[in-house]
């Protein structure tokens, strides 16, 4: 089945009578029929729901449908992107453990792996994404248990390499993390280049219409957690009377011990109707994603013409230094995200998105409308000078979300901003 028919029917599978919309199941709790069947849910011995705080129907067949879209064994699906990002990592660090990450991952992942990480004692290093493989390798000491990047930073629209990532952490046998947010499953699919372990914010384009916050966890189901470097997975769990991960799920190990472990602690599971409506957003999520494409590049190409803008930021564009790395990872298009610089700084960014009409300041991306935001005083706004640097960040950046709307409509709005400014 190709992707735009998966969109649609994977995951939920009506049979004879049934609801053919995904029903909410809005039940926090199931009914047995023994007391056995319940101790066998709680040994993992059995499948099935039994507390709506790590699995529920409705969630059920979203995640499934995720896993389908993405190639995985298997998707958490959590309340977030960050907790998505948290769950996703903690699975297999621990307390003295490092990781490396890319330099221009979002300065929401950046706050997290830097500060917060910190006080779990997990360290981290950045690497520039267009370094060297042998460069990458460096980083990784003996304690390193993860590689992480964004297949298109946010801001900086730089497109990660991920089989030069992926070959640099199995070199040392330990798993390449790829957010994949802003390509999704229809433009690019991580798992076919190498990656491990896949992340979305599904707040993003899978939702696509601002309606629910969420996240989710893709195992690709290829990684030999049991190689002696993950002791979570492949040694005895006490809080389930001893079960190995790798022997008794072997290939959906990690995602299996991500649900009933971590999800069991933290319980970020999201509730049957935010499964629901983020279930709608991605029955056209394919359709959407190419309306996307073509109205970004359109105005990545305005934007070239005009005399206010410094540089433009976006992998489409034949010029971009990302474009070749983009037709090998990103064939069908770049997504709707661009970022660019407005020349004289900060104070005539702003000049210009307080212009705007049609287009939205929001404090969000890769939305069905179009909206704009100023990265150094907002979402980015807690980095040092330094760090803005390295996500690509200037004074006067712009990231601009293109939506679905005629493209005539976003240009001319874009256009009458350019001339007050």
């Amino acid at each position: 089945m190709k992707i735009e028919s998966k969109c649609l029917h994977a995951g939920y599978e009506p049979k004879n009578g049934e609801p053919r919309v995904l029903p909410i199941y809005q039940s926090t709790t199931y009914k047995y029929d023994s007391t056995e069947f319940v101790g066998q849910l709680f040994d993992l011995t059995a499948e099935g729901h039994m507390y709506s705080r790590i699995s529920n129907p409705t969630v059920d067949a979203v995640e499934k449908k995720i896993a389908a879209l993405e190639g995985g064994v298997g998707a958490l699906c959590t309340t977030s992107g960050q907790s998505a990002t948290f769950i996703a990592l903690m699975n297999v660090l621990e307390s003295g453990d490092h990781l490396v990450a890319s330099s221009t991952i979002y300065g929401g992942t950046v706050n997290l792996l830097s500060i917060t990480f910190q006080k779990f004692g997990i360290e981290v290093s950045y690497v520039d994404p267009d370094a060297s493989q042998a460069e990458i390798e460096a980083l990784i000491r003996p304690n390193t248990k993860a590689v992480f990047g964004e297949i298109m930073a946010n801001p900086a629209m730089n497109v990660l390499d991920i089989e030069k990532f992926a070959s640099a952490a199995h070199a040392h046998d330990i798993p390449l993390f790829v957010d994949n947010t802003f390509a999704t499953p229809v433009l690019c699919q991580p798992f076919t280049f190498g990656a491990d372990i896949v992340i979305h914010s599904t707040t993003k384009y899978m939702d696509g219409h601002a309606l629910q916050v969420g996240g989710v966890i893709i195992d690709g189901g290829s990684f030999n957690w049991a190689n002696g470097k993950f002791p979570g997975l492949s040694t005895p769990d006490a809080s389930y009377h001893g079960i190995v991960y790798t022997d008794t799920f072997q290939n959906a190990a990690y995602i299996t011990k991500a649900r009933v472990q971590l999800m069991r602690d933290l319980g970020c599971y999201p509730s049957a109707h935010a499964a629901f409506l983020l279930n709608l957003g991605l029955e056209t999520l394919a359709v959407r994603m190419e309306r996307h494409c073509e109205n970004a590049l359109k105005t990545a190409e305005f934007l070239q013409t005009q005399e206010a803008v410094e540089f433009v930021n976006y992998p489409g564009l034949k010029k971009d230094p990302y474009h070749e790395l983009a037709q090998k990872y990103l064939p069908k298009g770049c997504c709707g995200v661009i970022s660019f610089s407005i020349k004289g700084g900060r104070e005539r960014a702003a000049a210009f998105i307080d212009h705007l009409n049609m287009v939205s300041l929001e404090v969000h991306v890769a939305d069905i409308r179009t909206c704009i935001l100023h990265p150094a005083s907002s979402t980015h706004r807690q980095l040092t000078d330094e760090q803005l640097v390295n996500c690509g960040i200037t004074p006067g950046l712009i990231r601009l979300s293109c939506g679905i709307e005629h493209i005539d409509d976003i240009i001319e709005d874009l256009k009458q901003a350019f001339a007050q400014i």
